[in-house]
């Protein structure tokens, strides 16, 4: 059921390292989690259970502990850990995209239209901005990072979407919720009146940004928000089941692979359906190292064995 499944427009890497490049020199304004900063005004929302969602089964033991478990009606709703080798950076495919947006509160009504969409990304429409864009396209890259969709440094390429890492343009392995990554810092564009929210009023997109406020997003944007606080510079999160411990990047955490999810899904249900799947351990080793890191980064040529 799990297939390939995936579209739309994408820069090339060139434009998206000058995107990064551009988006690093603005300040750091807080730290907050990745994709989720619009969940810190929206706290009157946050209940078990939004509006429109449809959340599977309580009591689900993932492993992971709150404030990174997210609402325990959706906890069973994110990626649970690979148990074959195969399953390794899965990208989930259309059609359970399909049914977790249903389970989270959204459907394909919900998302931009295909117009919509290639206006956003280009730049274009009321308000647009490509700077803006290119950091938007270059969090769907690192969200997407899949089977199939490889980052590149250089000429090296990279698929690490299941271990919650990836490689910057500057070969250097990290979170997505690193201080450094395009992930945590577009939080500038979706905060409440930043960018994202003020060019989908300006461009008739009011009634996607009512569904996203209405869905599993608004709560657990808030249970992301407090993870993030509390996780370092390393920004992993450890999973506990059983007598087994092991670290994970915070992107694959409950909370925040539905905020992420969410995000895409709006954009173009595609993308959501290009995330990873299962999540992975990261190896101890390299776990140890990046949460050894005064940045939270490590040397991906260091380490790249581990995950051949």
């Amino acid at each position: 059921m799990r297939g390939n499944g995936i579209a739309g427009k994408a820069f090339s890497g060139e434009g998206c390292r000058r995107g990064q490049e551009s988006h690093r020199a603005r300040s750091h304004r807080g730290t907050v989690s990745v994709l989720a900063l619009v969940g810190v005004c929206v706290l009157s929302f946050a209940t078990t259970q939004t509006a429109g969602a449809q959340p599977v089964a309580e009591n689900v033991d993932t492993g992971f502990v709150i404030p990174f478990a997210g609402a325990p009606v959706y906890e069973s709703v994110a990626p649970t850990q690979m148990t074959t080798p195969d399953q390794l950076n899965q990208p989930l495919g259309q059609q359970t995209a399909e049914e977790i947006a249903a389970q989270i509160g959204l459907e394909p009504a919900d998302a931009l239209t295909e117009e919509q969409y290639r206006d956003l990304m280009a730049g274009g429409g009321v308000g647009g901005n490509l700077e803006d864009a290119e950091v938007i396209d270059e969090c769907a890259r690192i969200l997407t990072n899949t089977n199939g969709r490889p980052l590149y440094s250089g000429t090296t390429p990279s698929v690490l979407a299941s271990y919650g890492l990836y490689v910057n343009p500057d070969g250097l392995l990290e979170s997505p919720a690193n201080a450094d990554a395009p992930t945590r810092q577009v939080n500038t564009l979706i905060a409440p009146g930043g960018f994202v929210g003020t060019w989908l009023r300006n461009n008739g997109a009011t009634h996607t940004l009512i569904a996203l406020y209405q869905s599993a997003y608004t709560v657990q944007a808030v249970y992301g928000f407090a993870a993030q606080q509390i996780s370092g510079e390393a920004q992993l999160v450890t999973n506990s089941k059983g007598d087994v411990s092991s670290e994970v990047g915070m992107s694959m955490a409950p909370p925040l692979w539905i905020v992420n999810f969410a995000l895409l899904y709006i954009l173009k249900p595609s993308l959501a359906a290009a995330m990873p799947a299962h999540w992975a351990p990261i190896p101890p080793a390299v776990a140890d190292a990046v949460k050894s890191s005064p940045t939270g980064q490590v040397a991906f040529s260091d380490y790249a064995s581990y995950f051949e």
